[in-house]
């Protein structure tokens, strides 16, 4: 489920991006994202672009999309 403060991180090493989630309406087809270390770039990607894992159901590391780093902070 996602939640605004969750931390993702992109499945792909070369990239090195981190958001942070900020609002998301669930069945919103998009996610209100900003920079997790800076607070900056403010952006909507697609929900289905937020993985639980960094392996597919496959058994393989994802090239695609973002994986969970961490829970919403309470």
């Amino acid at each position: 489920m996602i939640t605004p403060g969750q931390i993702y991180t992109a499945c792909d090493p070369r990239s090195g991006t981190t958001i942070r989630i900020i609002s998301y309406t669930p069945g919103d087809a998009r996610a209100h994202v900003v920079d997790a270390i800076t607070g900056k770039r403010p952006r909507q990607i697609l929900a289905v672009s937020l993985h639980l894992a960094g392996t597919g159901a496959w058994g393989k590391p994802r090239r695609t999309g973002y994986r969970l780093v961490s829970e919403a902070s309470e």
